[in-house]
């Protein structure tokens, strides 16, 4: 009986003490406060992870100030993949044309060069170092200038640079693989201030890396972050946010650049993330707004850029089955309207996997994706009006990968993935092969962008960089 009653009383003991302990010690007492960027939201958030952007520069010779023809950016001058040289380029590899003029050995990766005032500008991420490096090269020498760089932690995925710098008189603007944002002083290579996309708006990397080519226009900086903020605006000077898009639904960074578009007066920056296609308007008292937006287009993998037209037509493709979108822009008392006109399969038209196509003479020029139906990996020409009617193709016998391609003095220069050069009439009438060249022996890979200026060509494969001489002279 005596047993039974001090049970109840041994618990009610327990209770009492447990209720001591709690009012008299705080729970809490080894918790660490919330503090944004250092919640281990992404890959770069932890304080251990820190990257000290831009810590380190080699200067290796000097140069004095150039002049002549550049390829400042992805997509070159006007976005268009179109060189305006006033140099007359080889129509065939006839007598030796198209030597090798030099070469430098990269990590692996499909980063693509920006050329400035005869200086030759590329991200590679340095495998020895685990560093993203900003080379600096002499274009008609070869010499490296300088160097800049930084320790970040990067694992093989397929390559790891995909990025083309922004150049402009005064900056350098980069993105490396982990979102990285560097930007330089153009003449000295001094560090002015970096971003690290994942730690301040929580940026989810891309599957393969950072694909987003960097813009610089106006002296700001214009980046597509994904997580807090759809776009931003960032003073090259300064590295203050100017504006910054809010993102409401979520959308994630893609591997796609931004296109500055202006359509009726109106300049806009337009923009396919992961979740649908945007347009931001670019100036005046609205700067950083949401012009129009569709999720019409959503797909998880997008590396083609978005082709705008002057009628207000714009054309997306993507790979993996995506196929491809084309949309119309309406305008009405400055208010915007974007319409689907009509989407399909890349079996059905004009689509592509990696390589945003070439909008030229009112036609569009691309390479077929593998899932591409009877024209897969062809070379194509399609007529905008309706991307689904294939105009012209390379033919069965003369198939590609994912290499780039650009047009220039009238003609298009294609590199084929194992570094096989070849050049084809500019035409909408019909194909014509110019003639074709092995320009990296044993290559593989070859997707970077190409760059066109002063009469030499940049390209690249996986692991090697080569400058020609494609003047014809």
């Amino acid at each position: 009986m005596n047993t039974k009653k001090s049970i109840p009383v041994f618990v009610v003991i327990l209770f009492l003490a447990a209720g001591s302990y709690w009012l008299l010690n705080d729970p809490v007492n080894d918790f660490q406060p919330s503090i944004p960027g250092m919640d281990n939201r992404g890959k770069s958030t932890l304080a251990a992870d820190i990257i000290n952007i831009g810590e380190h520069f080699n200067i290796f010779k000097s140069t004095g100030e150039k002049s002549g023809e550049s390829w400042p950016r992805f997509r070159g001058s006007d976005f268009d993949n179109i060189c305006k040289t006033d140099i007359d380029l080889i129509d065939d590899f006839t007598n030796g044309r198209a030597e090798t003029k030099w070469s430098a050995k990269l990590g692996e990766g499909h980063a693509g060069a920006a050329i400035y005032n005869g200086l030759v500008y590329l991200l590679d991420y340095d495998e020895e170092k685990r560093a993203d490096m900003l080379h600096c090269w002499d274009l008609e020498s070869g010499e490296e200038v300088w160097r800049r760089w930084y320790e970040v932690p990067v694992k093989r995925n397929h390559g790891m640079s995909r990025t083309v710098p922004a150049v402009t008189d005064d900056y350098i603007l980069t993105m490396g693989p982990r979102c990285h944002v560097m930007c330089l002083d153009r003449e000295s290579g001094d560090f002015l201030w970096g971003i690290d996309l994942e730690r301040e708006y929580e940026t989810k990397t891309p599957l393969w890396y950072t694909g987003q080519c960097p813009l610089i226009d106006d002296g700001l900086a214009i980046l597509a972050p994904g997580g807090t903020s759809l776009m931003i605006a960032v003073d090259c000077k300064t590295g203050e946010v100017e504006w910054s898009t809010p993102n409401p639904d979520g959308w994630d960074m893609s591997h796609s650049s931004i296109i500055p578009y202006t359509f009726n007066g109106e300049k806009m920056y337009v923009y396919a993330a992961v979740g649908g296609i945007v347009a931001v308007a670019a100036e005046g008292r609205n700067a950083g707004e949401v012009l129009w937006k569709t999720n019409d287009w959503d797909t998880n993998v997008i590396a083609p850029s978005p082709v705008c037209m002057p009628d207000g037509k714009i054309f997306m493709t993507a790979g993996y089955g995506a196929g491809s979108m084309m949309f119309q822009l309406h305008e009405n008392d400055n208010n915007y309207t974007i319409e689907t006109l009509y989407g399909y399969k890349p079996k059905d038209g004009l689509a592509s996997e990696q390589q945003t196509p070439i909008y030229w003479e009112g036609h569009l020029f691309g390479i077929a994706p593998k899932d591409g139906g009877q024209y897969r990996n062809q070379f194509v020409c399609v007529n905008p009006d309706d991307t689904r009617e294939i105009l012209w193709s390379s033919g069965k016998e003369l198939r590609f990968g994912l290499g780039p391609y650009i047009w220039a003095d009238d003609k298009f220069y294609l590199l084929n993935d194992d570094g096989t050069l070849l050049i084809i009439e500019a035409s909408v009438d019909g194909f014509n092969l110019l003639g074709s060249k092995t320009i990296i022996q044993d290559g593989h890979d070859a997707w970077a962008p190409l760059a066109i200026a002063d009469g030499y060509m940049i390209l690249r494969d996986a692991e090697t960089l080569v400058c020609i001489d494609i003047s014809e002279k």
